[in-house]
């Protein structure tokens, strides 16, 4: 047992390791021209910005949000491990599904909090100190509404002139979505003193806080006890 729980914390320190590449800033991305229009009940939204701690911590503090769940998108099940995504060649990206009230909070604010406090867009295969393909950023649209709201988003913050260089984040189509294992999900919640989440992470909910305080909860939104 002992040697099993060294391993899964090996591997889970390995995942997103602290670097003196520079720092990621918040920016206040434009609001969007072209609001979301979801009707019924709960939604579900898939997003891909960089390692997926940071992202389900950001989503996790968001009022409306209902889930936000660490996982990999694209690739084949097989290879649907951390083990294998972090190769780069397995097709897979480090993603956070999100379920979310769009009542209370919409499509396009979560784009729209993906983009100022999440993920840099102008980043290609990398955020931060992560690079490789997997850690690309890309909006995987589940619904036609949610794809023509993301496209005009895109087109929106290419012209916005608030990023210096283009927008290089991609919509892809939905393929499949493997939930990360046990250890990935929740992590900032459980090791908010880890290296990483000090240095990366936990500045991004901060800026979620100080952006978009008619959006942030202060508590954490936890998918496992």
């Amino acid at each position: 047992m002992a040697r099993k729980l060294a391993l899964v914390l090996a591997v889970s320190l390995a995942a997103c390791q602290p670097s003196m590449a520079a720092g990621e800033e918040a920016v206040r991305a434009p609001v969007a021209e072209r609001q979301s229009a979801e009707e019924g009940g709960l939604k579900v939204a898939i997003f891909a910005g960089g390692c997926f701690w940071g992202i389900e911590g950001v989503f996790s503090h968001v009022r409306g949000v209902k889930s936000a769940v660490s996982g990999y998108h694209g690739g084949r099940s097989a290879t649907a491990k951390y083990s294998t995504i972090i190769t780069g060649y397995t097709k897979h990206a480090e993603s956070v599904r999100v379920v979310y009230d769009p009542k209370i909070v919409r499509y396009d604010e979560l784009l729209r909090i993906l983009f100022s406090v999440g993920a840099d867009p102008t980043l290609k295969d990398r955020q931060g100190p992560d690079v490789g393909a997997h850690y690309r950023s890309a909006i995987v649209p589940m619904n036609a509404e949610q794809k023509a709201v993301a496209a005009a988003y895109l087109k929106q913050m290419g012209a916005s002139g608030i990023w210096d260089g283009p927008i290089v984040t991609r919509i892809e189509p939905f393929k499949a979505f493997y939930e990360a294992e046990e250890y990935h999900q929740d992590y900032m919640a459980r090791n908010p003193n880890q290296g990483y989440i000090v240095r990366w992470d936990k500045p991004k909910v901060k800026a979620l806080q100080r952006l978009y305080p008619n959006h942030y909860r202060s508590t954490f939104l936890r998918e496992t006890s």
